[in-house]
């Protein structure tokens, strides 16, 4: 299965490696189990999009090691991938830039040619194969169509995907330089948040912990000092205020790190996929 990360420490800078590479079940160690890519989004100071990544495993690939220990930025996208739609290039490989957002997706959308009809000359946004970057591109015009209004540009969106295409799981973390964006529909796959104080629930320690379910561990002197607002495919340490995203909810961080969140998809899809639905290699990557 993919692994989404999304962090904001708004309105500080921090840095992320000890997400990405200091925790021996770390996203890059992870990417052992994720072969199929690699990314790391981030924004410079002047609020340009950055985005580093290949389509190999993070472990393999040294230039990833580098760029996750080397920058800082406000907000943070990383994405490890389990081709189920396009082949391995780097084309295909998340996170997508688009109007100088950040996106990346975790899950299975079918029927692309209704889609790709849909855009309309907005598929032009597209550069890869992927239904991830697809339905990117979709967010894209209507947060235009709504006036820039990102949380009703990603709502219909995917209220028109859940009515219109065959859907197995449709999670999302989008990220500005200074506010974040997560989706989780519907509850095939888990995602959650976490709302860390300076200090953690402790008040006065760094991050050193070990995950819950033992899929990760993860350090940072900094969130000593900072607080922090994370995104993540599965709880990174044993804070107990991990919460596990409803089916359908859509979270906003803003450049306060002040959190919102809405149910805007209810109900199911109106064409739910299965495992057993899906092509061999997207069932695989879904796993």
């Amino acid at each position: 299965m993919c692994r989404l990360f999304g962090l904001t420490s708004a309105p500080r800078h921090t840095h992320a490696t000890f997400w990405l590479l200091d925790a021996p079940d770390s996203l890059s160690d992870q990417s052992r189990r994720d072969p199929d890519g690699t990314g790391l989004g981030y924004f410079r100071p002047d609020g340009s999009p950055q985005v580093h990544k290949a389509p190999i495993a993070a472990y393999a690939d040294r230039a990833f090691a580098e760029e996750a220990r080397r920058v800082e930025s406000v907000t943070f996208l990383a994405h490890v991938r389990f081709a189920s739609t396009g082949d391995l290039q780097l084309r295909n490989t998340h996170p997508f830039e688009q109007e100088g957002r950040l996106f990346a997706h975790n899950g299975v959308i079918e029927g692309l040619d209704t889609l790709d009809n849909h855009l309309g000359s907005d598929r032009t946004l597209v550069k890869g194969d992927t239904d991830s970057e697809r339905f990117f591109a979709l967010i894209t015009r209507e947060i235009e169509h709504h006036g820039g209004d990102i949380c009703a540009g990603i709502r219909h969106a995917a209220q028109w995907v859940a009515r219109n295409l065959p859907v197995y799981a449709l999670n999302v973390v989008l990220t500005t330089p200074d506010e974040l964006w997560a989706l989780r529909y519907p509850e095939t796959h888990k995602l959650y948040v976490l709302q860390r104080p300076v200090g953690g629930h402790h008040g006065t320690r760094h991050l050193d912990h070990s995950g819950s379910h033992g899929h990760m561990r993860v350090h940072s002197t900094d969130l000593a000092y900072h607080a922090a607002v994370v995104i993540a495919s599965e709880r990174m340490d044993d804070n107990p205020n991990w919460r596990l995203m409803e089916p359908g909810e859509l979270l906003h961080v803003d450049r306060r790190r002040h959190t919102t969140s809405h149910i805007v998809l209810p109900e199911p899809p109106a064409h739910r996929l299965s495992l057993d639905d899906l092509r061999p290699d997207a069932a695989a990557s879904q796993r």
